[in-house]
């Protein structure tokens, strides 16, 4: 074979080949319009509603008076890159009570006049208080992340209240995350790279509960540096008189054989050491099921009961009594 003949049949090969991927690409996209892939919509949700921090401590943070259809659901950012509508000042109300956390306390998968936060302000108002909730959550945030986006971005909103909406993952490190032009605009990317990280990965439970045991052992990176955020945080607020609570939230993979109460417990010990009011959540979801809780199958965010439970846990705590 000359060499015109091999440099035609590479250029035919490489032609066929992104003719067949641009082909797999539209596929995807198309099966994908239903909304019902998780890995996607969380994908879809980095693409229209985040956007890279200048700030590496953050990572990302919410684009602002932005909104999308997400999982089904409408998710809406205001002015503050908070979810909901927009602030009118203090809005009149005697509290206004921020919640901080990542994407449960967003109410990933679930409207937004179901989130918890939501819910919290239609139950305090149904006992006469005057209150403003304000809903920080952003998906994959953790402890260090939602602390340090308060003192840059939220500390001006001047709550008389702030609930921490602790999760287990919120004392692991996260990486700043990589600008790939390929992952940013590829389904088909995107799908493939998450297969092989699944593939490659440890899976199943018994992997799960030893990376959390490694996650809060007293010496580890990521728990340390929680500690510490949530402790910079429990100061500001006593030294401001706010009103502080840590509400741990329970993993809802299996709650019939519950693997994680040391880190509840755990967690317990560090708010009452920090001087947090301590809620947990776990009581609140029973036995249930990952078919009555998860926000649709392959996504373990709680679905809009799993934040009534979540709600009215937290509403009892946070009430000031008449």
């Amino acid at each position: 074979m000359d060499i015109k003949n091999i440099v035609v049949s590479a250029v035919v090969f490489v032609a066929a080949t992104m003719v067949g991927l641009g082909a797999l690409e539209v596929m995807l996209r198309v099966k994908n319009s239903s909304m019902k892939n998780y890995d996607i919509e969380m994908w879809r949700y980095a693409q229209e509603l985040k956007v890279r921090s200048q700030n590496p401590a953050l990572g990302h943070v919410h684009l602002k008076d932005r909104s999308a259809v997400l999982e089904s659901v409408n998710i809406s950012t205001n002015e503050w890159g908070l979810r909901g509508p927009p602030l009118n000042g203090t809005g009149g109300a005697a509290r206004r009570i921020l919640f901080l956390g990542g994407s449960i306390t967003l109410g990933w998968g679930v409207p937004e006049d179901e989130t918890v936060s939501a819910r919290v302000e239609q139950g305090l108002k149904a006992r006469g208080e005057s209150v403003e909730v304000l809903n920080g959550g952003i998906g994959n945030y953790n402890a260090q992340r939602y602390v340090e986006r308060f003192f840059v971005e939220l500390k001006n909103l001047n709550p008389t209240d702030i609930v921490v909406q602790y999760f287990l993952r919120d004392a692991e490190e996260l990486e700043p995350g990589r600008d790939n032009w390929i992952l940013r605009n590829s389904q088909l990317a995107v799908t493939t790279w998450i297969a092989l990280n699944r593939l490659f990965g440890e899976t199943g439970e018994a992997s799960l509960l030893d990376h959390y045991r490694a996650v809060y052992r007293e010496d580890g990176i990521g728990y340390r540096n929680m500690r510490d955020e949530l402790r910079k945080l429990a100061d500001y607020a006593k030294a401001n008189h706010i009103r502080i609570y840590l509400a741990m939230t329970p993993d809802v993979h299996n709650l019939t054989q519950y693997q994680f109460g040391f880190v509840h417990e755990r967690m317990k010990s560090l708010a009452a050491e920090l001087g947090y009011n301590y809620i947990d959540l776990l009581p609140a979801f029973g036995k249930l099921t990952p078919e009555e809780v998860w926000a649709m199958p392959g996504d373990p965010h709680p679905n809009s009961l799993g934040h009534k439970l979540m709600a009215d846990a937290i509403i009892p705590v946070v009430a000031i009594a008449k």
